[in-house]
């Protein structure tokens, strides 16, 4: 039995509870084999439908239609209890053609890696107007395209880096590099990859590079809620989502006006 219990709540209506939960073994597999394997993180897996309540004291992902649905229902920064939370954005998945386990397995894979939103690696900058830089440790976001995640039992799940990936005297090709054998050196993308990155000269705060444009740098545009918008904001704005009761008249209310 893990020390972490994740709650994996269903508030998308645009999957039903028995599509969420026959994900979720494939989820448990993922993070108690491979994940764990790699990273030393285990966590206790727990399907959280229509009208049940999660355990208090469980970290949350919440599988939710879009980021507007997250801020109508209440769901912030924390649990109720100040416990991590995720976010996956169902419907806004299925609008661009994207695989919603996919970005479920991502979300959840980041929030064990680094649940605080707190952690990176120092590395040196090939630009050498800026000779060091420090990448988020965000373990999906290089490698997070759709076509390089696999499948567990037929469920698609996301690749994720291994530790090898923030390590920069690491020589190409001396090891693995994320679970699914793409990644040839450290800190690569993949096609479709991106990371966080903050110089520690220049001022200009976190921004983002992308496999396509590397290196090229631009402010990052976070999607409210995401991860990338956390890290960004200082940590005394953090709010806690709603008491668990208050959610659920939020869902009435919401379902009601959808």
């Amino acid at each position: 039995m893990a020390n972490i219990k994740v709650s994996i709540i269903n508030e998308s209506t645009v999957l039903t509870d028995q599509q969420v939960n026959a994900a979720v073994p494939a989820f448990q597999t993922q993070v108690s084999q491979d994940f764990a394997n790699a990273w030393g993180i285990n966590a206790d897996l727990t399907f959280v439908g229509g009208g049940q309540q999660p355990d208090a004291n469980s970290w949350w992902l919440v599988i939710l239609d879009n980021s507007d649905q997250a801020g109508a229902l209440g769901y912030h920064d924390y649990t109720p209890a100040g416990l991590p939370i995720g976010k996956a954005f169902a419907a806004t998945d299925l609008q661009f053609g994207l695989k919603w386990q996919i970005t479920a397995t991502h979300e959840l894979l980041e929030m064990l890696a680094d649940p605080d939103i707190n952690l990176a690696a120092l590395a040196p900058d090939l630009n050498q107007a800026h000779p060091l830089r420090l990448y988020a440790r965000e373990v999906c976001d290089a490698c997070e395209a759709d076509q390089f995640g696999y499948d567990i039992n037929g469920t698609p799940v996301t690749d994720f880096v291994y530790p090898a990936w923030f390590e920069s005297f690491r020589a190409p090709n001396s090891t693995q590099f994320d679970q699914a054998n793409k990644i040839k050196k450290p800190f690569q993308l993949l096609k479709g990859g991106y990371i966080g990155i903050l110089r520690l000269t220049g001022g200009e705060g976190w921004t983002q590079i992308t496999a396509e444009a590397e290196p090229q740098t631009y402010q990052m545009r976070a999607r409210v809620g995401s991860r990338r918008e956390r890290r960004r904001t200082p940590r005394e704005l953090w709010l806690k989502s709603k008491d668990f009761s208050e959610i659920q008249k939020s869902r009435k209310a919401y379902k009601h006006t959808a």
